[in-house]
């Protein structure tokens, strides 16, 4: 893992404005599935804050998932910032959407930044990450 899960009543990674136990948490938990595709995204980028690769992979599209060691996750980058840009479709009573955002992040003295469409889709009643 990137770092500690936060503790249920700090700040939640994705910058929601709650706390990681009101927004993200539930999910990585496995006590509730995200109910939109921003919401999905949100949680995945919390994920990546912390190294949560289980939930990562458990959330990738069966069709474009990759194997479990090809996620990348350096435990030296530091995921610090999200900003959702712009959203298409991927409500609650929707079959796809999409969310456009940049994440920024640390890695030892540099900075960088990840600013990506995502396409989700949602399979069984369950929303899953398929391309970026």
């Amino acid at each position: 893992m990137n770092e500690p899960s936060p503790a249920a009543t700090e700040r939640c990674p994705c910058l929601s404005g709650n706390t990681y136990g009101e927004c993200c948490r539930p999910f990585h938990a496995g006590e509730q599935q995200a109910p939109t595709a921003e919401r999905l995204m949100r949680s995945r980028y919390s994920a990546f804050a912390v190294g949560d690769a289980t939930y990562l992979l458990a959330t990738w599209h069966p069709s474009t998932r990759p194997a479990a060691g090809d996620l990348g996750l350096d435990p030296a980058q530091r995921w610090y910032r999200l900003d959702i840009l712009n959203r298409t479709g991927g409500g609650m009573l929707e079959q796809t959407g999409t969310v456009e955002f940049v994440a920024r992040y640390r890695l030892g003295s540099e900075r960088g930044e990840v600013h990506e469409t995502s396409s989700f889709e949602k399979l069984g009643g369950k929303w899953y990450y398929r391309a970026g």
